[in-house]
Order: C-alpha cells, then sequence, then structure tokens
C-alpha cells in the first residue's frame, strides 16, 4: 500500500503540481521550489531533505516508525524520480490542476498513513514543535505547510500560491478520509426518562453495547442514567429513530471520535 500511494502521490506532483507551478506544504513543498529555481531533481531532494530530517529527529519516532518512515521516504522519493520524466501537463485550468494535485497528493499520502507510514519531515517538524513548544502534532504541521506556502509566493506568484491553498484543503480532506475511510465513529450521549427501554432496544435491534454512567441533574438534583455508545456514522439515523419512537424528549450529543484505543479497535 505505501507503494501504490507513492506512484498515485507521484502522479499528483508530477502531473498536476510541477507542470502547473504550483507548490505543496511540508517538505514536497520545499522540493517543489528548489525544483523551480535550481532544477533539481524533485525525486532526489525529497530523499536528501527527509533523510536529513529522520537523522535529526529520529529519537521523537518510535523505532518501528524510523523503519516505516525510511521505506516510505526511499520509495516515494524514487517512484517521484522515475516518474519526473514522463511527467506531462494534463490540464491548462489552474483550478483544476489544483483539486486534481490535492486529491491525488492527499490519497496517497493517505494510503501511506493508512499503512502505518509516515511522510517524513513534516511530521518529525512537528514532533520536535510539540516537544519543544506544546504545539499538538496537527497544529504544527499546518502551521509548517502554511509557511512554505507562504514563502513560495515570491517563486510562484500570489495566484498560484492561493491555487496551492486549494490544493493543500483538498489534501487534508482527502487524507482524513483515506484513514478513516467510511468507518467514521461518532460517540453518542442519550439522557432520557426511559433509558431502560432505549437501552434494551438499542441492544436488541442494532446489536450495540453501551456503557451506562450515572448522572445527576444539575438544577433538579434528579439521579439518571446516562447512556453512552460509539456508533458508524452511518447507523445515526438508525439510532435517532429508535430514541424519538421511545422519547421524544430524550436529550442527545453526538461527536465525532477522531480515535479509539483498546480491545477490539487497536493497541494503545
Amino acid at each position: 500500500m505505501i507503494m501504490l500511494g507513492g506512484i498515485v502521490y507521484s502522479i499528483g506532483i508530477n502531473y498536476f503540481t510541477i507542470p502547473n507551478f504550483l507548490s505543496e506544504g511540508g517538505i514536497i513543498g520545499l522540493t517543489v521550489i528548489a525544483h523551480y529555481v535550481f532544477d533539481w531533481s524533485p525525486g532526489v531532494v525529497n530523499f536528501v531533505l527527509n533523510m536529513a530530517l529522520v537523522l535529526v529527529g529520529y529519537k521523537y519516532l518510535e523505532k518501528k516508525m524510523i523503519v516505516y518512515t525510511i521505506f516510505t521516504v526511499f520509495s516515494s522519493s524514487a517512484i517521484l524520480y522515475a516518474t519526473e520524466q514522463v511527467g506531462r501537463k494534463l490540464t491548462d485550468d489552474t483550478l483544476l490542476a489544483a483539486i486534481f494535485a490535492g486529491l491525488l497528493v492527499g490519497i496517497g499520502l493517505g494510503m501511506i498513513f493508512r499503512a502505518g507510514g509516515t511522510n517524513g519531515g513534516t511530521t518529525i517538524l512537528a514532533r520536535m514543535a510539540n516537544q519543544f513548544f506544546g504545539w499538538s502534532v496537527g497544529k504544527g504541521m499546518l502551521i509548517i505547510d502554511m509557511i512554505v506556502v507562504a514563502g513560495s509566493v515570491c517563486i510562484i506568484g500570489l495566484d498560484k500560491a492561493m491555487y496551492t491553498v486549494i490544493a493543500v484543503y483538498l489534501g487534508a480532506k482527502a487524507i482524513d478520509f483515506i484513514v478513516e475511510g467510511l468507518d467514521e465513529r461518532v460517540a453518542v450521549l442519550i439522557i432520557s426518562n426511559s433509558s431502560e427501554e432505549v437501552l434494551h432496544e438499542i441492544t436488541t435491534s442494532m446489536s450495540r453495547g453501551l456503557t451506562v454512567l450515572e448522572g445527576r441533574g444539575g438544577y433538579t438534583g434528579a439521579n439518571k442514567n446516562v447512556l453512552y455508545i460509539v456508533i458508524n456514522k452511518q447507523e445515526i439515523v438508525r439510532l435517532k429513530k429508535i430514541i424519538n419512537e421511545i422519547d421524544q424528549n430524550a436529550y442527545v450529543t453526538i461527536h465525532n471520535v477522531h480515535e479509539m484505543i483498546g480491545k477490539g479497535f487497536k493497541a494503545a
């Protein structure tokens, strides 16, 4: 999957980003800018920069992740290098190029992430920012990407940089979709005067387990059971229907779940 992700990722760069004079975020953005300014090979520059950062920031990664990162950097850089000479401009429409560049790069990176690899440089820099400045990894990656895109304005111009922002945004959304897939989960809290009936109906008709929490009303002081369940997004409509049929006055909150760790899901 890492190899296939590298192919998709390289097509986005060599067929849409570079031929249309766009850029990218993170380390690949720097390699694209180096190509525009010095005519250096994106594959070679991508490999050198990422491996340098792996050596500098190896202590911020687990050993298993280091192995995956090195393999990912090597394979993606090799594919990027191999497809440089066959890259061609498929469209003259800059907006279309930005859309497809973002989607292909995002899908490629998403496949790499789903297989356990990382994109190397940006991830390591984000972890270093977390260590020294207390930033979240997500915040660190976003800031690094925006700094690279902002710096590219001097080379590709403001219009192209704004198109690049579109590509980076679409890429981030594509990564989320590939990594989370259709298995995206939501957490639901249910407060109902008929909690036992709701509990019984969900466990029997949906074959889902729930957690029962003891709650107390802040105003009334009345004790109530609070039901907690994590389900697929596709099951929300069915869950709402069950709750509505039993208690139309039930209080329900729904939250996106970004990650689940534990037995039946994945190891901590």
